[in-house]
């Protein structure tokens, strides 16, 4: 390949021979060239000449290095795209002012410029491109070509064996291998076993024959047509034909039944009774295809990341599902990604596809591949199932990122809850209220305190109500902002990013009231939560939000009105309990603090103390004080 001249270029080219870029390039490009994002002049002759074919271009940089790497339907209309406008993501006009010159290729269609542009973003890993962040090799399981073949995970390609799979992880593969152990006595032995080694005796027999999970072929105790049956029964399982093994199995147990061999049928019952319960996890769906492939696509927040589950099934039964996670650079569409994700499994996996369900069209058409979007029925039902597997994997990858840096998933919070709540900052410090009374008795207030969405109890306050009377929740919550922020602002403290009220309308409408007269209105964010329907309003807007049931924000709020609704009661009920108490022995006359104090502290309650016999009473506070309680609680013992 020249430098200005591009190639033609089957999908099939081998990599190695386009050669590498590590000449410096001049650019031609002005100061207005860059910021208009405008190509030089060298650069705009090379665009200009390009064909409308399908192809894949590379962009490279002043050091020669390939940065970036696409396909196109179109290659002119395609490039051009990039230099003709100011583009909203600002990667992408990184990109671009970077461009010093370009290299293409031609193909003879679409799905073959997908192909060429896979390969090559692997080979030159460009800084700008989407990349498949996947470094792992996925088990497979192994059934051997011995003469008493073995069946074990590996992830190695290169043994002398049949392969299934892969398996999306450890465990999946486990689980397919625990089912064929429980019901095929295979040798888990790694002997080299040939008829003179075993004719002279030369291997012993290990645990597996002693606990009946082997029949001992080391020792000639089965033949090899035996060994075979169970050799193609299990290829059978791991090729998905699970549902007719279990036919099979109910069949025999009841034909051995009627033969009434039932010790045999109870050793088929417990091996039907096994695939069946695997069967009830593994069969998602019943669909009148027997082979179906599924695509799906699920993005994380940000849009940074998208993972693609891909799921083959047999007559229902998942066998193969994996996920391909992609870091995405210039805002890749979606179809574009499901596209690179299909063309990888095509490739890694060796699979040829026919009918493919997927949540959307991609952005290239695959030659013999028809394309369903489900909108209702099993196939939908399917898809939801693979959707499930990615939106889970996201999670989990999130999850890992988090226990690595806690720090990320706190960020991640704010920055949702500063979205959602429409805030100018993330609400590190949150604070919330709550009123608690019974008939406007022992009115009390509660503050909680919530940072970085974590409870702080430290910061935890309670306020009882002074210069409000009877149950008016409007003007205690009024009277408690007002005690709350004023002593802090007083103190030099730093108010709160966010204050939340527990209630609709009219306790936002006090709460507004109350900043408006300490003129914080503006300074600290404010919000309702209405019970019923978990609203939330803001101050001015008659319309509340409601906010999406499984979205972080609304736990956080939810949390902070729990914890302030719990703590409130708790102290609102340890007032009155105190109350109650004090009042009734506050009445025996000649019984103080300390004699109530120790009655309170033996007896627990008042109603304890009540039922309590004089004697009880006296080995605590002595026979007259005794005399003195007693007589109180029981007037009609008075001789």
């Amino acid at each position: 390949m020249t430098e200005n001249d591009g190639l033609l270029a089957g999908a099939g080219r081998d990599i190695d021979e386009l050669g590498g870029f590590s000449l410096e390039i001049k650019s031609d490009r002005s100061p207005e060239d860059l910021r208009m994002n405008r190509p030089g002049e060298n650069l705009r002759r090379k665009i200009l000449s390009l064909p409308d074919s399908p192809g894949v271009y590379m962009y490279l940089d002043r050091n020669g290095t390939v940065i970036y790497v696409g396909k196109a339907k179109r290659l002119k209309r395609r490039v051009s795209s990039y230099f003709n406008r100011h583009h909203d993501i600002t990667r992408t006009n990184l990109l671009v002012r970077s461009i010093v010159d370009m290299r293409f290729i031609v193909v003879h269609s679409e799905e073959d410029a997908l192909h060429l542009e896979s390969a090559m973003i692997k080979e030159y890993q460009p800084r700008y491109n989407v990349l498949l962040k996947d470094d792992k090799s996925y088990p497979w399981i192994a059934v051997t070509k011995e003469e008493f073949p073995r069946v074990f995970m590996t992830r190695d390609r290169n043994l002398d064996a049949r392969y299934f799979g892969p398996y999306s992880n450890q465990q999946s593969a486990r689980v397919v291998l625990q089912l064929i152990r429980d019901i095929f006595p295979l040798r888990s032995c790694r002997h080299a076993l040939d008829d003179k080694g075993i004719a002279k005796g030369k291997y012993s027999l290990c645990l597996d024959y002693h606990i009946k999970k082997c029949q001992g072929p080391c020792r000639g105790f089965i033949n090899r047509d035996q060994y075979g049956e169970y050799v193609t029964r299990v290829c059978a399982i791991l090729r998905g034909e699970t549902i007719e093994l279990e036919r099979r199995l109910l069949a025999d147990m009841e034909r051995l039944s009627a033969e009434w061999k039932f010790e045999q049928a109870q050793e088929l019952k417990e091996k039907y009774d096994i695939v069946r319960q695997y069967n009830a996890k593994s069969v998602i769906a019943r669909t009148d295809t027997a082979e179906l492939d599924i695509f799906s696509y699920v993005a994380d927040e940000s849009g940074d990341m998208a993972v693609v589950n891909f799921m083959h099934l047999h007559n229902g039964a998942v066998i193969q599902s994996i996920n391909l996670e992609y870091r995405r650079c210039v805002a890749e569409s979606r179809e574009a990604i499901l596209s690179m994700a299909i063309a990888e499994v095509e490739r890694r996996f060796s699979r040829s596809f026919s009918e493919v369900v997927v949540p959307f069209l991609p952005d290239v058409l695959f030659e013999g591949v028809k394309f369903i979007c489900p909108q209702r029925g099993d196939m939908k039902k399917v898809l939801e199932v693979a959707m499930k597997n990615a939106t889970q994997y996201l999670k989990d990858r999130e999850k890992q990122a988090e226990a690595l840096d806690p720090e990320r998933g706190v960020e991640r919070l704010m920055e949702t809850m500063k979205r959602d709540f429409r805030l100018s900052v993330q609400p590190r410090h949150i604070e919330c209220f709550d009123n608690s009374n019974i008939q406007g008795t022992n009115p009390v207030a509660s503050c909680v305190v919530f940072r970085n969405g974590k409870p702080s109890k430290k910061d935890y306050r309670h306020f009882i109500i002074k210069t409000v009377v009877g149950a008016d929740d409007f003007a205690s919550m009024k009277e408690v902002l007002h005690r709350r922020y004023t002593r802090m602002m007083a103190e030099g403290e730093k108010l709160p990013d966010m204050v939340v009220v527990d209630g609709g309308k009219g306790q936002l409408s006090a709460a507004v009231e109350a900043f408006d007269e300490m003129g914080i209105r503006g300074e600290v964010a404010l919000v309702g939560i209405a019970k019923r329907l978990e609203e939330i309003y803001f101050p001015g807007d008659s319309l509340p939000l409601y906010i999406d049931k499984t979205s972080p924000s609304l736990r956080v709020i939810q949390a902070l009105r729990d914890e302030a609704h719990r703590f409130g009661i708790t102290h609102h009920r340890d007032r009155r309990s105190k109350g109650q108490t004090v009042g009734e022995l506050d009445r025996i006359k000649g019984i103080g603090p300390a004699t109530r104090t120790a009655l309170i502290r033996h007896f627990k309650s008042v109603k304890r103390l009540k039922e309590a016999p004089l004697s009880d009473i006296a080995a605590v506070v002595g026979n007259a004080k005794a005399s003195l309680v007693h007589s109180h609680f029981h007037p009609s013992d008075k001789e």
